[in-house]
Formats: C-alpha cells, structure tokens, sequence
C-alpha cells in the first residue's frame, strides 16, 4: 500500500486529518528532507527514506520497492500531492510494472489555496498554474502558457517563480505577460505560506519587485476585475470588462 500524501504548505493547521491519519498509519516514510522535517510529530519511530532536491524518481521507486514487501508507505508532498507533486510520478512508475499495489492519493492544501487565503480571495474567478521551472518543461512552453494565459485574462499563481539559478524567469514571465496585464493589475506576493517566517506583499503589475521573491514564494497575478481593498486582494466572482 502506497499513501502519496499532500502535506499543505508547512503548517500543522494547514494539514488535513485524512493526511495526518494515513501518516500515522504508515510504517515507512519517504519524502524530500525538507518536508520530512516539517512532520517529524507525526513520525514517531517509523522508518524514515529521505534524499534532496530532484531525486524524485529515486525516492518514488524506492517507495514502490518498500512496498512490494507489504509494508505501508507514505510518499509526502508539500502542498497538494497532484499539483507538482508526487501522486503522478508514483502512478506512471506503477503502470509499467507488474504489481498490484494499491495507491491512495491524500489531497492536500496547495500554496495557492493558501497563499490567496493570507491575500484575500483573488482565485474566486477562474485561475490557472504555471510553474516557471524549466528542469522538466522547456522554457518556450512556458512562454506559451504565460502569453495565452495573460491573453485570456486568467488570474495566474505562478509556483517555482524565482531562484539562484534562474533569477531572470520571473522578469521575464512579467515581460511576456505585460502585454495583456494593465499595469495597475493588482499582484500578490507570498512567501513561505502557513510557516512562521509568512510574509504577505501587494502591489501592482508595474511595481513588482523580483528580488522579494524566492522559490518558497507563491506571486498571484490578478485579471481586469482584481481590486485592492484594505490590503486585501480580491477578484469579484462574476465578471465584464
């Protein structure tokens, strides 16, 4: 038995009791170091897989080979374990073996959810994700998501925004997607949602301010009908130009 668990954005309270019942459940835990620490209450003395940064498949085939021996595993995420996390990749490793183990993917709050949570309600109309890392989906993709989402007036919560090694992505997804976003288009900033180091930024299209961001950020980008309210950030549920 296989659980991939969404664990929410790194907060206790942000956590679901289907989430925290099926950890505890576990006899084997596997995940990324970082969010291994963020659960060791509910670990206890079960045995603990943990590897760093893009050992992804090392750490879901290894889970896949834990369970074969009838032992129940936890494979967690932070956020949401199908929104760029682990649930897909455990599930397209296990189509192309020969097993039957069960999986049951544990829904978890996603930064964005969260993120728009401390702003005020931006998603209420209709949103999409773009991740700007470009480690598994080619930059010019990208773009193309960016240009068609702004096109289309969505609001956007972008994951992955801003990091050492790709510090300019951000600057550049603003650039592409300028050409539809007015620039007094309201823009919240996150970072590090539901932890104790949270803190909350809004402006406006125009001065946004890469250098607040980091990959522990979540930048929401409103659509025409996003206001701000008292430092709030809201988008109206119905919606006219």
């Amino acid at each position: 038995m296989i659980y991939v668990i969404g664990i929410g954005p790194g907060s206790r309270n942000l956590m679901t009791e289907e989430a925290i019942a099926a950890i505890e459940d576990a006899e084997v835990i596997v995940g990324y170091k970082t969010y291994i620490n963020l659960i060791t209450e509910f670990i206890g003395d079960k045995e603990v897989v943990q590897n760093g940064m893009r050992k992804e498949i090392e750490r879901c085939r290894e889970a896949i080979k834990i369970a074969k021996t009838g032992k129940k595993v936890a494979v967690i995420s932070s956020g949401d374990a199908g929104i760029y996390g682990m649930a897909g990749l455990i599930l397209e490793l296990l189509t192309k073996e020969e097993t039957d183990i069960k999986v049951k993917v544990v829904p978890g709050v996603t930064a964005s959810i969260g993120a728009a949570a401390v702003l005020g309600a931006p998603i209420m109309h209709d949103f999409c994700h773009i991740s700007l890392s470009d480690l598994l989906t080619p930059w010019e993709v990208i773009e193309k998501r960016l240009r068609l989402a702004a096109e289309a007036d969505f609001v956007i919560c972008l994951y992955n925004p801003r990091s050492k090694g790709r510090s300019e992505h951000l600057a550049k997804a603003f650039e592409i997607m300028g050409e539809f976003k007015d620039k007094s288009t309201p823009v919240g900033i996150v970072k590090d949602v539901g932890r104790a180091d949270e803190e909350k930024i809004i402006c406006t299209f125009d001065t946004m301010d890469f250098e607040k961001v980091d990959m522990t950020t979540m930048v929401i980008i409103g659509n025409k009908a996003t206001y701000i309210h008292d430092d709030l950030m809201i988008t109206p549920r119905g919606y006219s130009l």
